[in-house]
């Protein structure tokens, strides 16, 4: 019986490993968080705001207030698949430093991510930034932790006032200094400000082991401080939308994303700035 518990717990590990697994991409360890992001069909890597940074690190020195924010995804209702993420971001002069922390899973399976990040203006037109990833996973039974180390960088550049250009690296490790099968990532977007209330952006992801993935989605303040939003992505067929609302120092953004077999995925955020 006690052999029997064992392999129950592993098999369901493992399912909602694969899960997780398909419902962000074939990228179980990147941090996907913001449900202004997810609304949006995460198409963000040139996208301003606090979750987008953490996307692409480059984006951190265009937060000019300091701040800190929490988020909560509810994959398909399944309490067991929730994901809870905090972070702050602090500006410091041209830069600006960040800090993330996400958890995801449940007793049997669990898996913790810490990120320390920088981005700094290198000019008028370009930015960069770095992010080093601390990762834990736990499963059930002795000796089933697993931790390793490792990093993402972007690059930012405005050819235009309006118009944003970018790239984000995921894990671009050497086989010779990686542990584990963690896949290598990279996205490359742009995006325009066709108004002062009209963001539309794209972009295109390729990692090691699955298919490209299109991304495309438009933000739109439909009257002051509120804002609407979707996307799609090819990955999954993914349908997106949401909304976000802000007020005095707080904005409280709504993400769904859906699934073409598995449902919907909700999202909530919320972002305080420290004045």
């Amino acid at each position: 019986m006690k052999q029997l518990s064992s392999l129950l717990k592993i098999s369901v590990s493992l399912i909602f490993l694969f899960l997780q697994m398909t419902a962000s991409g074939g990228i179980p360890y990147g941090i996907q968080a913001g449900a202004g992001e997810a609304g949006m069909g995460y198409a963000c890597v040139v996208k301003e705001g606090f979750w987008s940074s953490f996307h692409n690190q480059a984006l951190l020195p265009f937060n000019n207030t300091a701040q800190f924010a929490v988020n909560y995804e509810n994959r398909f209702g399944i309490k067991e698949l929730g994901t809870s993420t905090a972070g702050a971001i602090i500006p410091v002069g041209k830069a600006s430093v960040g800090a993330v922390y996400s958890h995801f899973g449940y007793t049997d399976f669990k898996r913790d991510i810490a990120g320390l990040a920088c981005g700094v203006k290198l000019s008028e037109k370009i930015a960069a930034g770095v992010q080093i990833d601390y990762f834990t996973e736990r499963t059930s039974g002795e000796y089933n932790t697993h931790r390793f180390v490792s990093f993402e960088a972007g690059l930012i550049a405005m050819p235009a006032d309006n118009i944003r250009v970018g790239c984000h690296l995921f894990n671009p490790l050497p086989n010779s200094l990686r542990k584990n099968n963690q896949p290598v990532s990279l996205s490359v977007g742009a995006g325009i400000d066709l108004s002062n209330i009209l963001f539309a952006g794209a972009e295109a992801e390729m990692s090691s082991g699955s298919n490209l993935t299109l991304r495309t989605g438009f933000e739109y303040e439909a009257v002051k401080n509120l804002r609407l939003r979707a996307g799609f992505s090819t990955r999954n067929n993914s349908f997106c939308f949401g909304t976000g609302y802000e007020i005095g120092f707080v904005t409280m953004d709504l993400g769904f994303t859906t699934h073409d077999r598995l449902g919907v995925t909700s999202s909530v955020s919320f972002i305080f700035k420290i004045k």
